[in-house]
């Protein structure tokens, strides 16, 4: 990139100890003819000094927002005018929430605040404090306001402890902001979903069926392909249009489902088995109406195909998830589920009371061999968003393995 088309980088530095890998940033930035300026906050100037990132961007540091000499000028009104894009690395649970909040209470906050430019976060802490509902929704809040998140990854952490919360690599935190456009964690992955219920004919005009919208799994195949993935969604009937720009594949039956599942699961990478398949059908379906003409009426059911299990048993197989809509003991219930049929991952949900099936919202419990992680009630699209990058950071989870940064 030459000088004429590099963009003004304005860095933000927050306090935790993954701020020494935004050293690497500036270079990187510079290197890509980038003029960088560091605002740091005074929590990070415990983790680098300011005269190492001035000595790197070659631009003075700034860390006061009532520097008397500086704020002569409206300084932090300049800063937000002259930079053409943000990027706070690390961005730690604090600094979130403080941005969630609107809060204007230090340099880096009130140039966020007034700046129009495009702002990308690399977050960083420790697993439980990613994993916190107020952090999550935090998360969630920023992403509906436009600002754009790369990372965190998955790996070891420096207190001993082990999962999401790693600050972003430099390399990748230089292509979410030069590149334009956010990572794409499935880039180049084949994602399989089954979304909807089934229908299981009694005759020409009446069928079991189930309570499911579909709208959980359109969700999920609408943020696979914002993932970057190739995706198939294969539905039964549903109470809204299939997706565009993705191929959708429409089935009514369990059966059908079946078939069509596995006619498409060799390609796929990842089997996502968000339908609410019926469990059972009946042993005969009438040719004709059935005709009130008695005070009961017996129906023999079958049991339909179990597709989950059947796809989890293949030798190869792709990357197993699996939903489970309890009403009770949904951990139990959803570990045993995991357990038998042999799922790299399952998302339970609580569907007791009139939750999840039908609405807009839905929250979800992921567990996984060794793991769990609980997202809170919130939009089903940003809760699809959230379990892709999940099933994303699990299936490349064994390429981390440096110390986690932690921070505040």
């Amino acid at each position: 990139m030459d000088n004429a088309r590099s963009p003004n980088i304005l860095l933000g530095v927050s306090g935790g100890i993954a701020a020494y890998k935004a050293c690497e940033l500036v270079r990187r930035l510079r290197d890509a003819g980038c003029v960088v300026r560091v605002v740091m906050t005074r929590a990070a100037t415990a983790f680098v000094t300011p005269l190492t990132f001035q000595a790197l961007s070659g631009q003075p540091v700034r860390m006061d927002l009532l520097d008397a000499e500086a704020e002569s000028g409206m300084d932090h009104i300049a800063l937000a005018r002259w930079a053409d894009r943000v990027v706070i690395a690390p961005a730690t649970a604090d600094l979130m929430a403080r941005l969630a909040a609107g809060l204007a209470d230090d340099l880096l906050t009130t140039v966020c605040l007034a700046t129009e430019a495009p702002i990308l976060l690399a977050p960083a802490m420790n697993r439980v404090m990613w994993e916190h509902p107020a952090t999550r929704g935090n998360h969630a809040r920023l992403l509906e306001r436009g600002v754009r998140m790369v990372g965190p990854d998955t790996g070891g952490q420096a207190c001993g402890e082990h999962g999401a919360g790693r600050m972003a690599e430099p390399a990748s935190i230089l292509q979410a902001l030069l590149g334009g456009a956010p990572l794409l964690p499935l880039q180049g992955r084949r994602v399989l979903i089954t979304a909807g219920p089934t229908r299981e004919a009694i005759d020409p005009v009446r069928f079991i069926a189930n309570r499911s919208s579909g709208r959980m799994g359109v969700a999920l195949a609408e943020a696979a392909r914002e993932a970057g993935a190739e995706v198939c969604l294969i539905h039964g009937p549903m109470a809204l249009p299939a997706p565009a720009g993705i191929r959708n594949i429409a089935v009514e039956t369990a059966a059908e489902m079946a078939q069509a599942v596995l006619q498409e699961i060799p390609a796929a990478d990842v089997f996502i088995a968000a339908a609410a398949v019926a469990d059972y059908r009946p042993r005969t379906t009438s040719a004709q109406k059935l005709k009130k003409t008695a005070d009961t009426l017996t129906l023999e059911l079958v049991r339909n195909p179990d597709i989950l299990a059947q796809v989890a048993a293949l030798e190869p197989r792709p990357f197993v998830v699996g939903f489970a809509a309890e009403t009770e003991n949904l951990r139990a219930h959803a570990l045993e589920k995991m357990q038998r049929k042999h799922l790299d991952m399952i998302a339970a949900n609580d569907v007791s009371g009139g939750r999840a099936f039908g609405t807009e919202d839905n929250a979800l419990t992921v567990f996984w061999p060794g793991g769990e992680r609980r997202f809170p009630e919130q939009p089903k699209a940003l809760l699809a968003r959230a379990l892709l990058a999940l099933i994303a950071e699990r299936i490349e989870e064994t390429r981390a393995s440096e110390p986690m940064e932690t921070g505040r």
